[in-house]
């Protein structure tokens, strides 16, 4: 028994530092992404502030104010390059460019400028965003808003952040007594619970609902817990995929307008500091 003992306590021993190995494995590869993670936010922000209140070309996409700018080209360029001059291989998903393909199972979602309208009219309400994706699953975020000096970063299990300090969402209870925000699409949607609809239902009550220009913003204003809620009916991937994780790993909680689980390639976003999700979803969904 004593042997029988004794073996086993070295195979635990064995199992813990495997253990341990793996850990720093799993530590140090996540650190390698979110050095290349924070230094492509850092070089698109170079460049937005390199144009702001500049002289820029403008060009319209789908949409007569979905604005395209000389900046956000530049933007995107020198953050795909700082990606691919570490992880060449990896798979990219850029709001300009599009996808550039690989087989690898590591994806880059990529917003150069986050609120373009904001930008080209000298709004300082605009940011860099970027999201990592393994597997299908968000792991690493960061949104980046030069002219403020804010820097969100959230890690997948590890919480997040706001210039290295961590954040939380609000502990409001009540939709009536909250602070929301909210972005309507380019092209108006004439449907059932449409933006204009929720958003007449809710001010009717006296509910401030706040429209800032980019949701990626927005989202990291509900991680910080300056929001309580924020919901839009018609986003993009590049549009929260950084700014879900972040509310996620604030403690909120972040759907599609089912209650589902969230996929940043469906349109529908309702986030919420958790504790007024299931009456603001209510709101979204026409029951209220």
């Amino acid at each position: 028994m004593q042997y029988a003992s004794g073996v086993l306590a070295v195979n635990n021993a064995k199992i813990l530092d495997l253990n341990a190995q793996h850990y720093f494995i799993i530590r140090y590869i996540c650190g390698m992404y979110k050095t290349t993670l924070l230094n492509a936010v850092q070089a698109g922000a170079a460049q937005l502030q390199h144009y702001f209140n500049g002289n820029f070309k403008i060009t319209t996409k789908e949409g007569i104010n979905n604005l395209v700018t000389e900046a956000d080209h530049a933007a995107e360029k020198a953050i795909i390059e700082v990606i691919q001059n570490d992880f060449p291989d990896h798979f990219i998903l850029s709001e300009e460019t599009g996808e550039i393909k690989s087989d690898s199972s590591f994806k880059w979602i990529i917003d150069p400028i986050d609120g373009t309208v904001n930008f080209s009219n000298g709004i300082p309400l605009c940011c860099v965003s970027i999201g990592l994706e393994k597997d299908g699953q968000m792991i690493l975020g960061s949104v980046y808003n030069p002219f403020m000096n804010e820097l969100f970063f959230a890690q997948r299990d590890h919480g997040a952040y706001l210039n290295e300090k961590r954040i939380h969402v609000s502990t409001k209870s009540e939709v009536i007594k909250s602070c929301l925000v909210t972005g309507f699409p380019y092209t108006y949607l004439d449907s059932e619970n449409s933006p204009l609809d929720v958003f007449e239902k809710l001010i009717r009550q006296g509910i401030p609902v706040r429209r800032l220009g980019s949701a990626a913003i927005d989202l990291c204003w509900v991680a910080a817990g300056r929001f309580d809620g924020f919901y839009e009916h018609s986003l993009q991937a590049w549009d929260s995929a950084a700014g879900f994780l972040m509310v996620e790993e604030a403690g909120g909680k972040v759907t599609d307008y089912k209650g589902d689980y969230y996929s940043p390639y469906q349109p529908h976003l309702l986030a919420t500091n958790g504790k007024i999700h299931d009456e603001l979803l209510a709101y979204v969904q026409g029951k209220l």
